[in-house]
């Protein structure tokens, strides 16, 4: 925590960022807001903006949250991390990006709900690596696609799992 209560201080994708309160955020803004609108990091979506959809998951110190729904100052001292701090050959930015094979479709569709999903699917193989297909689906079920991709979602997340090898 910063010493300073008027300021607010975190970690976005490994670099540190200050906000004074009152001159640069409202007390009662939302993480999803700053990272968006101060930060410029639009892969946070705010869909719902009620913490139904899954649309603006982050990870704030290992776990996986939605940013609509935490404010601004509790994220003080956290390190946070959105889709734009995972690396171009992030095992799951790969698995979702070559997900479409017969049967199971497209990862991808509209593509709004994606950032939300990989994020929360980070989330769920730092703390399990090999999770099974049931804890794969549990781990996704707080996530909407208007899409229905959900099938192709889960198989790219278990191809992650696996190393993107292939997945019976």
């Amino acid at each position: 925590m910063v010493e300073d209560a008027s300021k607010v201080r975190m970690r976005v994708n490994g670099a540190w960022h200050e906000f004074e309160i009152g001159r640069d955020i409202a007390p009662s803004e939302t993480l999803s807001r700053l990272l968006r609108e101060r930060l410029g990091l639009t892969g946070v979506k705010v869909a719902c903006d009620q913490g139904a959809c899954g649309a603006c998951t982050v990870l704030m110190d290992g776990m996986a949250v939605l940013s609509c729904m935490q404010l601004a100052v509790g994220a003080d001292g956290s390190d946070i991390v959105t889709v734009e701090g995972l690396a171009d050959d992030d095992p799951l930015i790969e698995a979702f990006a070559e997900q479409a094979e017969p049967g199971y479709g497209t990862a991808l569709q509209c593509g709004y709900c994606t950032p939300g999903f990989v994020m929360t699917a980070k989330g769920l193989l730092d703390e399990n690596p090999s999770p099974t297909a049931d804890e794969i689906r549990q781990a996704l079920s707080g996530n909407l696609c208007r899409c229905g991709c959900y099938q192709a979602i889960a198989r790219a997340v278990q191809r992650a799992a696996a190393g993107a090898e292939e997945v019976d």
